[in-house]
C-alpha cells in the first residue's frame, strides 16, 4: 500500500532546499565512540535530544532494521599524464576486464588512448567517456606487471574518498587527505561488498555493543547493498526539480532480505531503513514489484530513483539518517519522508543545539509522514 505525501500538492523549487549551515558544526572526525553520538528523535511534534545508543529503547521487538553492507573501496587515486602534469582518479563503478568507471581531476583532460602513470607503478589506461552520466565519468582500464586486479590495485595505492567538506590543517595547508583513522572508522563494522565510493553514513553509528543491544531488544537485521556514488555530494544545479538528472548506484537485495520484509509487513511489523541509500534500494524494488507479496520485482541492478516531496512511499516506515548538504537530493529524500516543514524545523533545532553535520555528524530518528 502506498501513502501519498501531504506534500504532495506543493510545488517545490531548488531554493526551498537551501539552508545556511556554521562551518563549526561540520564534523571533521568521527566521534570517539561510534554510539556515542547523538541522536535527534524527530518522530514526533517536538524533538527530542538522545544518544545514538539508546535506540533500541525508541524501537519495537519485531522491528526489521534494513541495513546497506556495502563496502567502502580506496576510491581515490593520483598519478600524473605524460607531459607531468599532475591528475586525480575517484573511482565509482569497477566493470569487467579490468575496466573501472571513475571521474576524472585535471586540468586539462588528455585524449582518448592516453596511458597515465599512477603513483604505485600502474597505469590507467583512459578509454573513453561512461555514457550514463552526462559525460562527468570516463573508463579506463587499470593494469600492472603483476596482473592485479583493480580493486587489489586500489586496495595496495588508493586512499580513501573523504568527502569535499572534510577540510584538515596539515603543514600550514588545508587537505582532504585520509588518515589511519579514516581507514577504520569511513567504514562500517558489518561492510562486506566492495564497491562504495562513498560510505553510507547512518549505518557508521552502529558498534557491536549496539547490534548486541538491539538483538537483545528482539529487533531484527536485514541487509541489502547499494554501491554509494560520489554523486551523493552532488548539488541539485537545477531550480526546477525536474530537469535534474539523477546518478546511477547499482543495488542488490538478497532473498534473504526479501523474505525478512515481506514476513515483517505480514505481521504488522515496521521495515527500519539505516540511511537514505536503504531507502532508496528498498523503494526501487518496491516500485518494480508485481505481487502484493513483493514478487516480481527488479533484485538486483541499477536504480536512478529520485525521491521528491510527495513521493508515495511504500515499504520503509521508519528512517536512520544523518544530517545532509543543502540543495542535495538527500535532503530532498528526507523532506519527502518526514515532511518538508518538519524536516525543516529539526535542521533548525540541530543547528541551535549544536548537532554535528555530514558523513562524521549526529544522526536522526524519523517517522514516515501519514
Amino acid at each position: 500500500m502506498t501513502t501519498a505525501s501531504p506534500d504532495a500538492k506543493r510545488v517545490f523549487t531548488l531554493g526551498d532546499f537551501d539552508f545556511t549551515l556554521p562551518a563549526e558544526l561540520i564534523a571533521q572526525h568521527p566521534s570517539p565512540e561510534r554510539s556515542a553520538s547523538r541522536l535527534l528523535d524527530g518522530r514526533g511534534a517536538q524533538p527530542l535530544d538522545r544518544i545514538f545508543r539508546e535506540l533500541p529503547a525508541l524501537l519495537q521487538p519485531g522491528d526489521l532494521l534494513v541495513f546497506n553492507d556495502t563496502l567502502v573501496v580506496k576510491a581515490r587515486l593520483f598519478g600524473e599524464k605524460p607531459t607531468g602534469g599532475k591528475l586525480e582518479l575517484l573511482v565509482e563503478r569497477v566493470l569487467p576486464g579490468f575496466e573501472v568507471v571513475a571521474h576524472m581531476k585535471v586540468s586539462k583532460k588528455p585524449p582518448v588512448g592516453t596511458v597515465l602513470q599512477m603513483a604505485g607503478g600502474y597505469t590507467a589506461t583512459l578509454l573513453g567517456r561512461w555514457p550514463d552520466a552526462d559525460g562527468a565519468l570516463f573508463r579506463f582500464v587499470l593494469s600492472n606487471d603483476a596482473g592485479d586486479d583493480p580493486h587489489t590495485l586500489m586496495e595496495r595505492h588508493g586512499h580513501v574518498p573523504l568527502p569535499p567538506y572534510i577540510q584538515r590543517p596539515q603543514d600550514g595547508a588545508i587537505t582532504h587527505a585520509d588518515t589511519a583513522e579514516d581507514a577504520r572508522r569511513y567504514q562500517t563494522v558489518f561492510a562486506k561488498n566492495p564497491g562504495a565510493a562513498a560510505a553510507p553514513t547512518a549505518a557508521l553509528h552502529f558498534d557491536e555493543a549496539l547490534l548486541a543491544a538491539l538483538d537483545a531488544r528482539g529487533v531484527q537485521r536485514a541487509s541489502v547493498t547499494l554501491h554509494v556514488g560520489a554523486g551523493t555530494f552532488q548539488p541539485v544545479k537545477t531550480e526546477n526539480l525536474a530537469e535534474h538528472q539523477m546518478h546511477s548506484e547499482w543495488y542488490d537485495i538478497p532473498l534473504a532480505t526479501q523474505q525478512a520484509i515481506a514476513d515483517t509487513k505480514a505481521r504488522g511489523g515496521r521495515i527500519v531503513a539505516v540511511g537514505t541509500t536503504s531507502v532508496r534500494t528498498l523503494e526501487s524494488w518496491a516500485r518494480s514489484c508485481t505481487g502484493p507479496d513483493w514478487s516480481g520485482g527488479q533484485t538486483s541492478g541499477d536504480t536512478k530513483i529520485f525521491i521528491t516531496p510527495g513521493f508515495d512511499f511504500q515499504l520503509v516506515d521508519l528512517l536512520i539518517t544523518n544530517f545532509h548538504l543543502p540543495k542535495s537530493t538527500l535532503m530532498m529524500l528526507v523532506s519527502a519522508f518526514a515532511g518538508f516543514d518538519h524536516i525543516r524545523a529539526l535542521y533548525r533545532h540541530a543547528m541551535a543545539q549544536r548537532y554535528r553535520f555530514f558523513s562524521y555528524g549526529d544522526a536522526m530518528l524519523l517517522a514516515r509522514r501519514r
